[in-house]
This record gives structure tokens, sequence and C-alpha cells, in this order.
């Protein structure tokens, strides 16, 4: 038996790795194709001198073939040497790790929220089947699916903000003070909490149901065991679909991340990548996009293998459902 699971954790730590080198290909191809000349968006067009061009080109081996970039780069990267930034001047790693920050602060308190609103729920649901409450919280779930996080967060803003003055309208405020800055992220993480916590509801009662109606949980019940103990048996059942879920909330977080943000004026990955790609600043989109790439796989990976180690025999649903 512990070898059959060190076998799926080694094979599954090595499709990660697959995964991750075929993206790295990518990403370093669609940025290498993309038009544009990155030393031109550096100088400025009316400075852009071909003297000058030519020395930018040299110093960041623009002008080498492909394969030889993406070599360089790659060799690079595996020592955590991506290069500097073409606007900031200095390492990427440096540039990119105060915005890095920020955005992570986010997602992390947005999926706290979302899990334990969705799931409480989703379990108050299952365990209401038919009732007002489940009705109730099934046509909210609703609602919080219908809505765009960008056009959802305008609102809250609106709302909470600006007529109410409840949360700060903009930025992230005293950098220093953690609270000040968990403060300003609430009204975000709310917004992003809300799309995502109704789909977890949704899939957290879909699944506690079967659990709810199982032989198991009548005979739990028949030896009136308490009821934290039967949920607690229910939920590591149902946790297949739930946790496999919650990755794929993960990796959406990131992209709807990039427009709350900007509707929030949070100097997070989202505005610094926009920049970026606006500005042309080719390793800094390579840098965040790996890292996204990174994050995201080994998420879907970890939970694949927590899934595996719970409940073995679902095995076959959490392989048909990973990222």
């Amino acid at each position: 038996m512990l070898t059959s699971k060190l076998k799926y954790i080694f094979t599954r730590l090595l499709e990660c790795l697959v995964s991750l080198v075929f993206l790295s290909f990518i990403i370093f191809s669609l940025l290498y194709l993309a038009p544009g000349d990155p030393a031109k968006s550096l100088v400025g067009v009316k400075h852009a001198t071909p003297e000058l061009l030519a020395k930018i080109h040299a110093q960041y081996h623009l002008d080498d073939p492909f394969l030889s970039q993406y070599g360089r780069w790659v060799k690079n990267a595996l020592s955590l040497d991506f290069g500097n930034s073409i606007k900031a001047g200095y390492p990427v790693v440096d540039y990119v790790a105060p915005h890095a920050a920020i955005t992570f602060e986010l997602v992390g308190l947005t999926l706290l929220l979302s899990v334990i609103i969705g799931v409480w729920l989703g379990v108050v649901s299952a365990r209401n089947k038919g009732k007002i409450l489940d009705k109730a919280i099934d046509l909210s779930s609703l609602a919080g699916t219908s809505m765009p996080g960008f056009a959802l967060g305008l609102v809250l803003l609106y709302v909470f903000s600006y007529q109410l003055g409840i949360f700060p309208m903009y930025g992230i405020g005293d950098k220093s003070n953690p609270l000040d800055v968990l403060w300003h992220l609430t009204l975000p993480a709310i917004t992003l909490t809300i799309g995502d916590a109704a789909m977890l509801i949704k899939i957290t009662r879909s699944a506690m149901l079967k659990e709810v109606s199982g032989d198991y949980t009548v005979f739990m019940r028949a030896r009136a065991l308490p009821t934290s103990k039967i949920i607690r048996a229910q939920l590591k059942n149902a946790s297949p679909p739930i946790l496999t879920s919650t990755g794929l909330f993960l990796a959406s977080l990131f992209g709807a991340n990039v427009l709350v943000e900007n509707v929030f004026s949070i100097p997070g990955l989202g505005q610094l990548l926009t920049s970026s790609v606006t500005f042309g600043d080719v390793p800094v989109v390579q840098f965040i996009a790996l890292m996204l790439a990174v994050l995201i796989c080994l998420t879907s990976a970890l939970v694949d293998i927590l899934v595996y180690l719970l409940n073995p025999n679902t095995h076959q649903l959490s392989q048909s459902t990973k990222i």
C-alpha cells in the first residue's frame, strides 16, 4: 500500500514537471513572437538611435536565435536568475516581489473566506434539503455565480466606499501596518469571494447530498453519535470534488484578480502584469507567467495527492477532474 502511494505521488509530481517544461516553452515562445521591440519601449521612440538599440539588443541578447535565448532563460531560471526588468533596470525578482506579496495576501484571504463560507453553507444546504433555508442558499449561490467580478467590484466600491464610506476607496494603505493593509484588501476579497463561494456551495451541497443519504450515515445516526462526528465523516467522503474544486478556484482567482486589482487600484501582480505587457517588459511578463504556472501546477498536484491519500478509492475521480 505504501509503495502504491509513493508511486502515485512520484507520478503526479513528474506530470507536474513535464507540464511546467511545456508551459515554459509556450510562455517564452508567445512573448518571443509578440510584435514590438522591447528596446524601443525602454528608450522611447524619440531617443531610439540605431547605436543605442543595438547596445540594448546585445545587453539582453535579443538578437540571439530563439532556442539559444530559451536555453539561456531556462538555465538562468533554474538558478532563480530571471535577468533585469527592462523598465526598472534591476533584478526581476526584486521588482516583482512587493507586488506578488500583495496579490498573494489578497488571493489567500479570498480563498480562506471562500472555503469557510462555501463549505459551511453547502453543508447547511444539504442537511436542510427541500426546506426554505436550502432554497434561500441555492438562490443566493445562483446570484453569486451570475455576477461578473469586475462589475460586482464597481458596485461594491460605489456603495460601501463612496456612498457609505465603510471601506477605503483604493490602494492598500500603510504597508508598514498589516491591519491597515488587511482592511484595504477586505472589499476586494469580498468581491472575489462571492463568486467562488457560490460555486463551492453548489459543489459541496451536491457532494454532501450523496453522503447524507448513505448507509453509513443511517448507521451512525442509529448509534446516536454526535452530529459533529457524523458531519466530519460525511465531509471526509465528500472531500474529493470539494478539494479539487478549491484547486481550480485558486487558478481562476489569479485571472479574476487582474480585473479586480485594477478596479480597486491595488498595486499587485494584476496591475504590474498589465503595465509590463503595455511597456514590453518581457523579462517581467515571463517571470510572472512562469511563477503562476508553477504555483497552479503544484497546487493541482498537491490537491490530487491529498485527495488520493484521504481516500485512495477516489483516485479515478481526482484524475478525471485535475487542473
